[in-house]
């Protein structure tokens, strides 16, 4: 085995560079990397890079340049093409393979192999993907840098060699284009960047660029805004000329964006039950800080007053329960219980005291239990996942939550940097819910709370799609079916269009409907499309449609590994290798074939590091090859080893350190989040000193202000009510519910508010109008 021969050497030699092009057209964003490597060491080498890419990513396109010689990789099934590789290095040839990771989609593999001393290579990387619509409506697109050693419940399968930011050989250029049929009204960042440049007056079309000075110690991410965005659009594309008619590739393809638009009265009516289940990552890494420009905020730090806030805002009458893990789980109930101000006592007391003190993240056991639950009548579950998303067993996880999706809905919040993708949005899609991530500078808060109104909100069901084409088309959807909606957000269905067009008007327009029933009403939403091919899209529609329809055989895969289950793996190579869209059963092969000299000598084997999260503490994975026999050999392998833990150790002398266990229990500072901590389950609040502190005033003044003819708890619940809305308006997503509770539970006590609102405006020097609390 020529593996065998290969040597490990360190990895301060041989720097290189990254240049990144994004080109986003409406909500498609298609990436261009080129990754530039030259071998500056005397023996030739083999590179190893371990990467992440966005979970949802259709990867497209690979190949290599190296000096004046272009190869283009093509795809094949993953073991040929690895045997392949390996012939070519055998016989001295150059080579290059790409594979994604048979555990998580969001881990790539690139090998390239056989460089000479000296020798320059130019590695290019072609992907497509949806940009993800956010909670304020702009779309959400992430460049993974950082890949967090993932938590692997056995034995390791995905090794990576990780380092500090600092020690990264190779740097980042990064630039933006931007254009859509409505105007670009802005573009922000965790990362700096140069200011926008719009390029016509129209502000359609706009560039922006990563400004200098970037350091591998995060990912980059965009928000980028339009103008009177997420309107339903059609695009239809034409099929690829030299593919046979009939076939994914030479048929046109239509992508559908639709954004469903539910009746205000509906909307506005929340569940008052429902089983609420929060599960929450307590392993070592959840104690990292949650951004750069916030390091003394920890990941679960964050969560804990995020959940505080989620379990304050639930409805009377419903039920709940919160599990955590880590290696292990717990849970604060034996089974799910009602709501209650004991409950939430108790609940609100075991979850301050939570700490990221349970090591690994082995989130499969507590799905399990959770789903083993039996479910309690009338009261729909819904769960909520919070987790950093280091765990290399995704497909078996996002499985887990697939079978079950007909019991629950299921939340999920990728938190911090390095959050795996394909893990938070593949527990969303098939739990029928709704993802989130949470890095830079985000408020977990409001995003969470935007999560659990969709969860309060009347579930859409029942949904079906209808077609209205002329006679001599029809549609073949690649899409999985739809299963769920929500106000604001988008659903994409990819369909194949086969038969011919006519000429006639009435024969270049077709229609979509979606049906479906929203709390027990018919309702539907409608788009109608030309049929006619849109100009300068390439094949980014098929190949989306593609990757579509290859995530879900791949699913189907897994459920069935018999011989059903290699049908249709035979069937997904073919589907990979027709479109051009990589697979978890294929593998991007380049092989320089060209009339030069073998290159001879000893293989150098280089594991190329991937920069590690800041304060992160793991252990530092290496590629060793224990099958090696040569004791020298070993003993390099245990030298580079040695040399790797003393760069980590010395790293760590230089970042101040963080208790990942018995984290001490603080009071909260911000006193939006102490007044939160006091509400009643009920909604209210009790008038006491606590209550007086919150809100910077003495016990003796609130007793004073009281107006005689009210109750404490009356008087309690309107200051409180009249400080959130004149001190937070700014972040009232975050405490609207909960206030409505509190509206609500005031209505109740039939209490004269006119003289209450009056009293509680002028204690605390503020001028909030009785509508707007809603009384």
């Amino acid at each position: 085995d020529c593996r065998a021969c290969r040597v490990i050497t360190s990895f301060e030699k041989n720097p290189g560079s990254i240049e990144v092009e994004l080109e986003v057209k409406d909500h498609v964003a298609t990436v261009v990397s080129t990754l530039n490597y030259q071998n500056q060491e005397d023996k030739p080498l083999e590179a190893v890079f371990v990467f992440p890419l966005p979970g949802d990513a259709a990867v497209c396109h690979f190949s290599a340049k190296i000096g004046q010689t272009q190869i283009v990789a093509e795809v094949k099934e993953k073991q040929q093409a690895r045997e392949d590789y390996d012939d070519a290095l055998s016989s001295g040839q150059q080579a290059f393979l790409l594979e994604e990771s048979e555990q998580s989609p969001d881990i790539f593999t690139l090998s390239v192999g056989s460089l000479p001393p000296g020798e320059s290579a130019s590695i290019r990387l072609e992907y497509i993907t949806e940009l993800a619509v956010q909670a304020d409506d702009g779309l959400r697109f992430s460049l993974p840098a950082v890949l967090n050693p993932r938590y692997e419940p056995q034995a390791a399968t995905v090794q990576v060699t990780s380092v500090p930011a600092s020690q990264i050989p190779y740097s980042l250029s990064f630039s933006a284009r931007v254009s859509s049929p409505r105007p670009v009204s802005k573009v922000e960042s965790n990362c700096s960047l140069d200011p926008l440049q719009y390029l016509n007056k129209e502000q359609t079309q706009a560039t922006v660029k990563l400004a200098g000075g970037h350091k591998f110690d995060r990912d980059v991410e965009l928000l980028i805004y339009y103008k009177d965005a997420h309107q339903p659009t059609a695009v239809v594309e034409a099929g690829q000329a030299s593919a046979k008619p009939g076939s994914l590739m030479g048929d046109p393809v239509v992508m559908l964006s639709l954004y469903p638009e539910f009746p205000e009265s509906v909307m506005s009516s929340l569940s008052s039950c429902g089983e609420f289940v929060f599960l929450m990552d307590r392993s070592g890494s959840m104690s990292c800080s949650t951004s750069h420009s916030k390091p003394k905020e920890t990941r679960i730090g964050s969560a804990r007053d995020t959940l505080l806030l989620l379990l304050k805002s639930l409805p009377m009458g419903c039920y709940f329960n919160v599990y955590s893990f880590g290696s292990s789980y717990q849970h604060i109930f034996p089974k799910s219980v009602e709501y209650s101000d004991q409950t939430l006592e108790e609940a609100v007391k075991k979850v301050e005291e939570m700490t990221a003190n349970l090591g690994g993240t082995e989130i499969l056991q507590p799905l399990k239990h959770i789903y083993n639950q039996p479910c309690i009548p009338k009261q729909p579950r819904q769960l909520f996942v919070f987790t950093d998303g280091e765990v290399s067993n995704t497909k078996e996880v996002i499985n887990l939550v697939k079978k079950n999706s007909g019991s629950h809905r299921c939340f999920s919040f990728g938190i911090g940097e390095g959050a795996s993708s394909a893990l938070i949005n593949g527990l969303a899609k098939k739990g029928r819910g709704h993802a989130q991530f949470i890095t830079g500078a985000d408020r977990m808060q409001t995003k969470v709370m935007q999560s659990l109104r969709f969860a309060l909100q009347p579930a859409v069901v029942d949904i079906s799609i209808k077609w209205d084409l002329p006679k001599q088309v029809s549609a073949t959807v690649l899409s999985p079916p739809i299963t769920t909606l929500f106000q604001g957000q988008r659903s994409l269905v990819y369909a194949q269009l086969t038969g011919k067009v006519g000429p006639a008007p009435s024969h270049t327009q077709g229609s979509v409907t979606v049906n479906y029933k929203l709390a027990g009403q018919p309702s539907k939403t409608q788009l109608h499309f030309s049929l006619k091919p849109a100009e300068d899209t390439g094949l980014t529609v098929h190949r989306l449609g593609a990757r579509v329809l290859i995530r879900s055989l791949e699913m189907e895969e897994r459920e069935d590994r018999g011989e059903k289950g290699e049908a249709v793996k035979e069937k997904v190579v073919e589907l990979s290798v027709k479109s051009g869209v990589s697979s978890s059963f294929t593998a991007f092969i380049a092989v320089n074939k060209s009339d030069g000299k073998p290159i001879e000598g000893p293989l150098i084997h280089r594991n190329v590091p991937t920069p590690k999260n800041s304060g992160s503490v793991h252990i530092l994975y290496l590629q060793i090859l224990f099958s090696c026999p040569d004791p020298q050999l070993r003993f390099v392998c245990f030298y580079f080893l040695k040399l790797c833990f003393l760069a980590y150790l010395q790293s760590v002398r230089h970042t101040p350190q963080q208790k990942v266990t018995n984290e001490p229990k603080l009071p909260y500072r911000d006193p939006f989040l102490q007044l939160v901590s006091l509400q009643k389950a009920s909604g209210c609040w009790l008038l006491d000193p606590a209550l007086a502190a919150a809100l910077g005033k003495t016990s003796e003044e609130l007793d004073q202000s009281k107006p005689a003819s009210v109750k404490e708890e009356v008087w309690a619940t309107i200051l409180a009510l009249i400080w959130l809305h004149a001190s937070k308006t700014d972040s009232k997503g975050e405490w609207e519910l909960l206030s409505l509770k509190a509206v609500s539970w005031l209505r109740a006590q039939n209490a004269p508010c006119v003289e209450c609102v009056d009293a509680a405006n002028t204690l605390l020097g503020c001028k909030v109008q009785r509508d707007v609390l809603g009384l």
